[in-house]
């Protein structure tokens, strides 16, 4: 089974979502907002996508920042600290399954390869 983290306002999380109950495909979601995220998931998208990736550093969370805690930002601990104090700094939607980030953000052609394959 898929798990989608995200947060249910995102409009890239919601149209991710609509894709995914479109296609009949079962996930779980998983909302930053209300379960948070836990140091051993992070610990293990860290294994597989540089924090440069996972921190979403276009988005308003990161520009809200100020520039000293931005700067703080050198590597995997520093950068796991922030996401969990502030999820919506991930970039998202984060699509999983058995632990193996598949999608990272919301891209139909990637979903369709990925999902429907």
């Amino acid at each position: 089974m898929f798990t989608l983290y995200g947060i249910p306002n995102c409009n890239t999380v919601k149209k991710a979502r609509d894709w995914l109950d479109a296609n009949n495909i079962a996930y779980e979601f998983h909302d930053f907002k209300k379960q948070g995220i836990d140091e051993t998931t992070l610990n293990q998208w860290l294994t597989q996508r540089p924090w440069e990736k996972l921190i979403n550093r276009a988005g308003l969370t990161w520009r809200g920042l100020d520039d000293a805690t931005k700067s703080c930002i050198i590597d995997n601990t520093s950068a796991i600290k922030l996401m969990q104090a502030k999820t919506s700094v991930i970039k998202r939607p984060v699509l999983v399954k058995n632990g193996k980030i598949l999608c990272l953000g919301f891209d139909e052609n990637l979903y369709k390869e990925t999902c429907l394959s």
